[in-house]
């Protein structure tokens, strides 16, 4: 029963901030077809910006950094958009890849002279900074932190998709974007919003795994390949299929990790083998006409 908590915490809290990060992903794919290979620096720039505006505090500050960081991200994924998103939509995924990884150097190379190549820290917030013991496991009490962070994201996302105008536009973007042009719907604009919100939850992703990682250069290389893999296995533009795609690669890398730590690594990409090979569109994706 210890064993079997430890590992089920482990897998939702890694699936937790996972998630976060591969929704935006999948949310940008879906509505505009565009492979965002900068999504991984949004998310590295949230967890810095927690060190600069949260640093070693806790308590009310720790969230308010949150809200700020991502905020930021936001605002900066909005100056990416117009600048470089806007003139790459109708260019084929190769182009996409080069712009939007050009994107990515320009701001590794930023943030290495912004804060530098040593590894930062992030306090957890007071009142998650202990320990819970359940049927004899012990962990941290930020792990729920993280799930419930997870859990918030999602009923959000779906509340916006399926209860909002915006989000009926975001799903009609989807499924025929020249139609929802023509009757009248400002695409342009849907497009800017659609991909601000998807760097705003890279940041927020960055931001609420802080407190549990070392935050170095290179962590958006390390997370934009996990995220892929994720929205992959999902199915490409759903959101339900990137919190399944977050758990099963959760449950790979923890119990790889557990039973075959020199394997580990492995793990994730088996898990998507083994999906693709049953159905190569994701688990709730669709096949593309």
């Amino acid at each position: 029963m210890r064993t079997f908590v430890l590992d089920s915490v482990g897998v939702l809290s890694y699936a937790g901030g996972l998630f976060i990060v591969a929704a935006g992903l999948t949310l940008v794919f879906g509505a505009m077809r565009l492979i965002n290979i900068a999504h991984g620096s949004f998310y590295m720039l949230g967890a810095f910006l927690m060190t600069t505006i949260a640093g070693t505090s806790s308590g009310l500050r720790f969230w308010l950094a949150l809200v700020a960081a991502t905020a930021v991200v936001a605002a900066i994924g909005a100056v990416a958009e117009v600048c470089v998103m806007q003139r790459i939509y109708a260019k084929e995924h190769l182009t996409q890849l080069l712009a939007t990884f050009a994107l990515f150097l320009i701001i590794a190379d930023v943030s290495l002279r912004a804060w530098g190549n040593q590894s930062r820290t992030v306090s957890v917030p007071g009142f998650a900074d202990r320990k819970v013991q359940l049927a004899g496991a012990t962990f941290p009490a930020y792990d729920l932190v993280i799930v419930a962070a997870a859990l918030l994201t999602g009923i959000g996302l779906w509340a916006l998709l399926t209860r909002t105008a915006l989000g009926r536009q975001i799903r009609a973007a989807v499924e025929d974007p020249e139609l929802l042009a023509s009757g009248g719907t400002n695409l342009r604009l849907l497009r800017t919003g659609v991909f601000v919100l998807g760097a705003a939850l890279a940041g927020l992703g960055g931001g609420v795994v802080a407190p549990q990682l070392a935050i170095t250069p290179g962590m958006d290389a390390a997370i934009i390949v996990v995220a892929f893999i994720v929205t992959v296995i999902g199915g490409l533009g759903s959101i339900v299929g990137a919190a399944l795609g977050a758990l099963l690669i959760g449950l790979a890398q923890t119990l790889g990790t557990s039973y075959a730590p020199s394997w580990a690594s492995s793990f994730t990409y088996l898990a998507m083998i083994a999906v693709l090979a049953v159905r190569p569109w994701g688990l709730l994706g669709t096949p593309e006409r």
